[in-house]
């Protein structure tokens, strides 16, 4: 499999412009978790009485500087999803989804518990996808150009989630990749609040992407 490389792919935003989009980020992320704070309620409740089990799911993924940080979400597995200890990209109709961890996804009502990765200042609310290291390698070993998303936060919203859905193949990586980079070279405020406006547009109206 052969990677080609977007023009200019390790032009990346000054400090002073990443500073703005972190404090921004972190403001944004106080006021959601405070506005949709009695949804995390009820989706936690919801959990906890559909079976056992942790309501959050916690899992080690790569962010900025090749850090390691634990990203939460809530969890839409069973408790045994990965029991044999090997990764397994989440695939359509996987069976290790429970019936509210189902529509939780479909609606990516999941990733709410990571504005908390945005408030500690380890995720923004746009940017790349974090992976786990696993996958990385793997991605890494096709295009090296992975290791350029480093120089920015990862995302709760990106450009290839919204366009491109949930990653469940190793080619849609390579193609997620790419555009990831390309958003990292074209990155301006104006782009953010666009992904932004257009990626909860889809949650409210129940787009499914």
């Amino acid at each position: 499999m052969n990677a080609q490389c977007p023009a200019n792919a390790d032009s990346s935003p000054s400090a002073a412009a990443l500073a703005v989009k972190h404090l921004l980020d972190r403001l944004l992320a106080a006021i959601s978790l405070l506005f949709f704070s009695p949804l995390f309620l009820i989706i936690y409740v919801a959990i906890k009485i559909e079976g056992r089990g942790p309501a959050i799911f916690k899992q080690k993924r790569v962010g900025q500087g090749e850090k390691t940080f634990k990203l939460y979400k809530f969890r839409s597995m069973i408790v045994e999803a990965e029991a044999d200890g090997k990764p397994a990209l989440c695939q359509k109709d996987d069976k290790r989804l429970t019936k509210l961890g189902r529509f939780l996804r479909e609606h990516h009502l999941d990733e709410l518990p990571q504005l908390w990765n945005v408030i500690k200042g380890e995720m923004s609310f746009v940017g790349y996808r974090p992976e786990r290291r696993y996958y990385i390698d793997q991605i890494v070993a096709i295009d090296p150009q992975y290791e350029l998303l480093y120089k920015m936060r990862p995302g709760l919203f990106s450009t290839a989630t919204l366009y491109n859905g949930y990653t469940d193949t190793m080619e849609k990586m390579i193609e997620r990749l790419h555009m990831d980079l390309e958003y990292q070279r074209t990155w301006s405020l104006w782009q953010d609040i666009k992904i932004i406006t257009l990626t909860t547009l889809s949650i409210v109206t129940g787009k499914k992407f």
